[in-house]
């Protein structure tokens, strides 16, 4: 109410009850689409849903820091957030994504037998240096388990960056080395823009004035370790010269203008870890509920003999007087005018399984992981568990391309260029023509196969796939099983030989025919 109103008040209070009826009305005749329903600020459900709009800046990256830290600590500590994050990179990477290469013959000129030969000694010499610990800059993991460390890191702190350094080694003829350096160690501080000479660079990322990244600050250890002075490098994103992309940065990005990634949990973070409180205490209350314990009060107030109490070597609470230790099957003796009261605890909750399902349910949905997939806990019908893996394996294929463009196909085309350099590998106009490089360079990376719920129902439509022609045989070996068919087909005829040799038939395909569907 302003001066002009309250005057009005005084003088002619039924005046100014009109006015402010009035006001109201216009307010309320202003207000249109969203402005009543969403965007309404005035009813009583939305009165109190105080917002506030920032950049991907403010309201992301200045938040990162703490999202990785709490991440990181459910991880450690919280069965639901470590089994979720596990589960993904076991269905996305598994034992590792493997190369097929897939050179485009058109291009090149090549004929069908010419590029599958090619195809064969790409991939073995890529399996030299691949499943080798010497691909690794620490020698610790060959290439597929750096892919799952890579993967789970991204994960659990938002994003990961990986270097391509170049260094020598013994029995090994391919140099390139794959370096994995953790998102903490990809930092700036309040004297980044003296290093970069850019007032533009933020959580160690550094942007030029048309918001190109253009290099990344790397410190020599992690913030928080260590007591020797921290250092940064900087580190240009694509060399000058050549154009090589010095450095993979592996993030998912919910914004524009975001230039580092938000820990997978961090929509949940609150949720699980209010959920792992909860498990804790029905877990204490039903082991103390377990316990059977005697109290004994003594209205003497001597000491009485404290035969069946917990044995004072077993006691890891002696010096607290304000707590009793108790134990399965003890005798605990009171003191005068003490006396136990406790509450009926009921456990084990009845309502637990039911509410922690519910909780899975909500949870499950921020991650795109359905909760039977979740929890690994399938007990309704075939067509509703086969519902949930296919819903979760839309989501399993779309990381997987994402993790095979981002991380396996620009390392392969270094180890490719690296190749041909050196004469183990023949392309010719790989170094010349753009067009050239990328027919040399198309692959598939092939992982983990979905898995059946039903074998028989699974093998009998991809068995109609083929027969109409949706699949390839190989497409399929792929799909069910992970195999090669090329591979299988080659060592099927050698294992046929042999059963002719040894005067024993070959095996017979037995016809499928159709089943009912058992939805129990």
């Amino acid at each position: 109410m302003n001066i002009i109103d309250k005057a009005i008040s005084y003088v002619a209070p039924g005046m100014a009850l009109r006015r402010q009826r009035s006001r109201l009305l216009t307010n309320v005749l202003n207000e249109s689409g969203y402005g009543k329903h969403g965007a309404n600020g005035k009813k009583s459900s939305m009165a109190g849903w105080i917002t506030e709009s920032g950049s991907a800046l403010e309201d992301i990256e200045k938040n990162i820091p703490k999202l990785r830290e709490r991440s990181r600590d459910l991880f450690m500590g919280a069965p639901l957030a470590s089994g979720a994050l596990k589960r993904l990179r076991t269905n996305v990477i598994g034992p590792g994504l493997r190369l097929n290469a897939q050179v485009d013959a058109e291009v090149l000129g090549m004929t069908t037998e010419q590029a599958d030969a090619w195809e064969t000694k790409t991939e073995r010499e890529f399996e030299l240096w691949a499943e080798s610990i010497h691909c690794d800059l620490q020698r610790m993991n060959n290439f597929y388990q750096l892919q799952q460390l890579a993967f789970l890191s991204y994960l659990m702190s938002g994003d990961v960056f990986c270097l391509l350094p170049i260094k020598q080694r013994p029995n090994m003829p391919y140099d390139l080395r794959i370096q994995l350096i953790e998102a903490d160690r990809i930092n700036s501080s309040d004297d980044a823009f003296a290093l970069s000479g850019s007032p533009r660079v933020f959580n160690g990322v550094e942007i030029d004035k048309d918001g190109e990244v253009v290099a990344y600050h790397i410190s020599n250890r992690h913030p928080s370790s260590g007591f020797d002075q921290l250092e940064r490098i900087r580190v240009e994103k694509f060399g000058a010269e050549t154009g090589r992309q010095n450095i993979l940065h592996l993030v998912e990005l919910e914004r524009p203008e975001q230039r580092r990634g938000v820990p997978m949990l961090a929509p949940v973070i609150e949720s699980m870890k209010q959920l792992a409180r909860y498990s804790d205490a029905e877990l204490m209350a039903a082991v103390v509920n377990a316990l059977y314990s005697v109290f004994i009060t003594s209205e003497s107030g001597t000491e009485t003999d404290e035969l069946g109490s917990i044995p004072s070597e077993d006691e890891i609470d002696s010096d607290n007087e304000t707590t009793y230790e108790l134990g399965p099957g003890t005798v605990h003796f009171l003191g005068e005018n003490e006396k136990i009261q406790e509450a009926t605890p009921g456990r084990p909750n009845a309502n637990f399984d039911a509410f922690v399902t519910s909780m899975c349910r909500q949870i499950g949905a921020a991650l795109e992981i359905p909760y039977e997939v979740l929890l690994g806990h399938f007990t309704s019908s075939y067509s509703a568990s086969r519902g949930a893996l296919l819903e979760a394996w839309k989501m399993f294929k779309m990381r997987r391309e994402w993790m095979a463009s981002s991380f396996c196909q620009p390392i392969y085309e270094e180890f490719l260029s690296e190749a041909i350099a050196k004469g183990r590998i023949d392309a010719p106009g790989f170094f010349t023509d753009p067009t050239i490089r990328k027919a040399y360079a198309r692959a598939e990376w092939n992982g983990p196969s979905q898995g059946q719920l039903d074998p028989l129902k699974e093998v009998r439509a991809a068995s109609l796939r083929v027969d109409n022609g949706f699949t390839t045989r190989s497409q399929e070996t792929v799909a069910l099983g992970g195999g090669n068919w090329f591979q299988n087909h080659e060592l099927r005829k050698i294992e046929e030989q042999a059963r002719r040799d040894a005067g024993m038939s070959s095996a017979v395909v037995p016809e499928i025919t159709e089943e009912p569907d058992d939805e129990t």
